[in-house]
């Protein structure tokens, strides 16, 4: 539970600075890191259908969709800083960071 909630008081740091940023910079001119095409073109090998405008929990938190995301973080293990920590993320992208509209991966 410390974990956790270390994670989750870190990602929320995290998503402040981001919803800033993309509040305030066209997001197709922004990159988070000098890695953020690769990470894409990673990310849609495994996770191709997913959608990802508005989330869904279980695909995010079942044991199999857990399955995938560790092989896919792993990726990045010495290429991206905090590779593995939990992110904060808004189910539905349209939306502001809520209780109701946040989950933690």
């Amino acid at each position: 539970p410390r974990v956790e909630l270390a994670w989750a008081m870190k990602a929320h740091q995290h998503a402040q600075v981001y919803f800033n940023l993309i509040s305030s910079v066209d997001p197709k001119f922004l990159n988070l890191t000098k890695v953020d095409d690769r990470i894409y073109g990673e990310f849609r090998k495994p996770f191709g259908d997913l959608k990802i405008d508005v989330l869904d929990p279980e695909e995010l938190k079942s044991e199999a969709a857990k399955a995938k995301w560790r092989p896919f973080c792993l990726r990045f293990e010495g290429v991206v800083e905090d590779f593995n920590y939990g992110t904060l993320l808004r189910l539905d992208c349209r939306q502001e960071y809520t209780e109701e509209n946040s989950i933690l991966g």
